[in-house]
Order: structure tokens, then C-alpha cells, then sequence
């Protein structure tokens, strides 16, 4: 990322500061598939304490740990629940269903709230041989596509306790739990309490180059590190860029709420642009949702005029595109996205 380039598409943009660089040149290794290296156990050790689990197993991406960890807690003919929007369901090319013969089902949610009344309802008889099996209920805390909606300590409990009332587990992806704890002001680990398995991923608002952890309890963990074998995902000197999540986790947590704040201060310039629609009340993390609805540009032609100038944002969902603060966007940054914004829909002319 250059200095004249403004990149929101996301958070996974970012480059590893320079503390992960030096940790990741002088990192310990050994060969983690034997369970000896010593800076891959660390992290797992330290990710698992900050969750309050009892374990955690390092994967190379969100979607090998949304998919291992499904995969660790469900049968073949199984039926999963997950929201209709959620990630697992629509971005993770159906692995679960491919590699574990699990069915997914989406289960309507507001902003990533399930009603009670409709897990219950949603559950197969499972002495119905017709039915597949329901045996784990998905939740995603933030919720992308959402906004980055962060869901609460109550609802979650309420979730989870719905869920385990019939006998389903209840994984989450957390994609970016530690956003949500923060935005939130409560402890990652109070936040995933009553759920039974977690995924973070290092690369999003961590600001690590790869690489995500799944947490849960020992048993559960240890049949998921022989899924992760299955799927390709045994590693060897693997501490080199997990020394980069030890340093995220020590540095990178707290600092969220300046990438919050500034989503916030860019979504209200952005809502008083002519022609873009924000609800700045509904964001409540790092992500902004923008509707281009100008007489003057598209939201293709928008997404081109910001490129023009420097700025990359999300492609766009129909008329609505996404933007994702990061450790490497600045304050300082924003009055030069609502100036190219007002460019981009032909408000100034660029010589302005």
C-alpha cells in the first residue's frame, strides 16, 4: 500500500507492522504437525486464554476454520443453521457441504439475531427419518454484511442457550469477534462464553499478513486438528507467521476503537453527501455500507470515479458498496475520501 492510495475494500489490505516483521524474522520454530513449534503453541495457548477456552488450533484462513470447524462437530446428513447473508453460507464456496456432506439451512436473523422462537421452530424431529439431523447453530459476530453489526453478550447468550435447550452446538464466526468485544466494551471471552467453538481470523482488523485461530474445548480442538490434517492444513515451520498473531494479539485488540471511531467520522461526511445514503447509527464497527443514489453516476461508475482518484472501496452489493477502516487508514484520510466521493458523483470538478 502506497502512500497515494487510499485502500478500503477491506481490512484484510493491510501490511504486518513493523513489531510482526521483526517477531516474524526472529520467530522459534519447530514442525507443528509433531506439535513442536514453539511459537505456533504460544499462540494458541494465548488466543485460547483471551477467549476463555481451553484450547485452539491455528489454520491458515477464516474459511479453513469455519470449515474445520464444522466439520470437527457434525455428522455426514447433518443439517447446519446459518443466517441467509452470513458468510459460511454464501462466501465459502459450500465447502462444508462438498468435503462433510452437511446441509446448510438459512435461518432469517436480524443483523445477525436470531429469534428465539425460530431456532426452536427451525430444529428437525430427529426421530423423523426424513429430516436431516440439526446439530450446530452458526452465529458471525461482526456480521459483514451487516454493516459489521456486533452482536450483544445478551443475544448470543440467548442464542446459545436457545440452541443448546435442543441438543445443537453453537459455533461462531468471528471473523472479527475482537471488533465486536471491543465495539461493545466487554472481554472477547465474556462475549463467546456460551459458545461452544470460535474462529478469528489474523488477517482482517489483527492486521497479520494470513492465518486464523479456532478455539473451543479440548476434546472438540483435538478433532479438529485431525480435520485440518484431512483438508490439507498440517503445518510445518509455521511459527514464522504466527509469531505475527502473537504481536496482534499484544498490540492490535485495543486499537479497534480508532478504527471505529474513524468509521464513524467518515459515515456521517459520507451521509451528507448529495446522492450516497449511510445510516450512521448502524455503524457500529469498521464497516460502512454506502448506497450510491445519485441522478449523476451509478454505483459502478462511483466505484471507478473513487478508483480514479486514489481510493479503493468495496465492489458493490446491487446499488450498495462497502468500505472497512483499518489500522493503516488515518483520520487524517477522511476529508480526502469525502472530497474524492464529491468528485466522483460530478458535485466538483476535479481541478476544485
Amino acid at each position: 500500500m502506497t502512500s497515494a492510495v487510499i485502500d478500503l475494500r477491506s481490512d484484510t489490505v493491510t501490511h504486518p507492522t513493523a513489531s510482526m516483521r521483526e517477531a516474524m524474522a526472529s520467530a522459534e520454530v519447530g514442525d507443528d504437525v509433531f506439535g513442536e513449534d514453539p511459537t505456533v503453541n504460544l499462540l494458541e495457548e494465548k488466543a485460547a486464554a483471551i477467549l476463555g477456552k481451553e484450547a485452539a488450533l491455528l489454520l491458515l484462513s477464516g474459511t479453513m476454520g469455519n470449515l474445520v470447524g464444522v466439520l470437527a462437530q457434525t455428522r455426514r446428513g447433518d443439517e447446519v443453521l446459518a443466517g441467509p447473508n452470513s458468510h459460511l453460507l454464501n462466501y465459502e464456496a459450500g465447502g462444508v457441504s462438498v468435503l462433510g456432506g452437511v446441509q446448510m439451512r438459512a435461518l432469517a436473523w436480524n443483523r445477525g439475531v436470531f429469534d428465539i422462537d425460530d431456532i426452536a421452530h427451525a430444529i428437525r424431529d430427529p426421530h423423523n427419518l426424513h429430516f436431516a439431523r440439526s446439530s450446530l447453530l452458526c452465529l458471525e459476530n461482526t456480521v459483514n454484511r451487516e454493516g459489521g453489526a456486533a452482536v450483544s453478550v445478551a443475544d448470543t447468550d440467548a442464542m446459545c442457550g436457545a440452541a443448546r435447550a435442543h441438543g445443537l452446538r453453537v459455533h461462531v464466526d468471528g471473523a472479527r469477534i475482537f471488533n465486536a468485544a471491543v465495539s461493545q466494551g466487554v472481554t472477547p471471552a465474556r462475549l463467546v462464553r456460551e459458545i461452544d467453538s470460535v474462529t478469528f481470523c489474523m488477517s482482517k482488523g489483527l492486521g497479520c499478513p494470513m492465518g486464523s485461530v479456532l478455539a473451543g474445548d479440548a476434546d472438540f480442538i483435538a478433532e479438529a486438528r485431525r480435520w485440518r490434517k484431512m483438508v490439507g492444513g498440517g503445518l510445518r515451520q509455521s511459527g514464522i507467521f504466527a509469531a505475527a498473531g502473537v504481536v496482534a494479539l499484544d498490540e492490535m485488540i485495543d486499537r479497534m476503537a480508532i478504527d471505529h471511531a474513524n468509521a464513524k467520522a467518515l459515515a456521517s461526511g459520507l451521509a451528507n453527501v448529495p446522492g450516497l445514503r449511510v445510516d450512521v447509527d448502524r455503524v457500529q464497527t469498521n464497516i460502512i455500507m454506502v448506497t450510491v443514489d445519485s441522478p449523476t453516476a451509478s454505483s459502478e461508475d462511483f466505484v471507478a470515479g473513487l478508483a480514479s482518484q486514489g481510493v479503493k472501496v468495496g465492489s458493490p452489493y446491487g446499488d450498495t458498496l462497502r468500505m472497512v477502516t483499518h489500522y493503516q487508514f488515518e483520520a487524517a484520510q477522511i476529508p480526502v475520501v469525502l472530497k474524492a466521493a464529491e468528485r466522483a458523483l460530478g458535485l466538483v470538478t476535479v481541478a476544485a
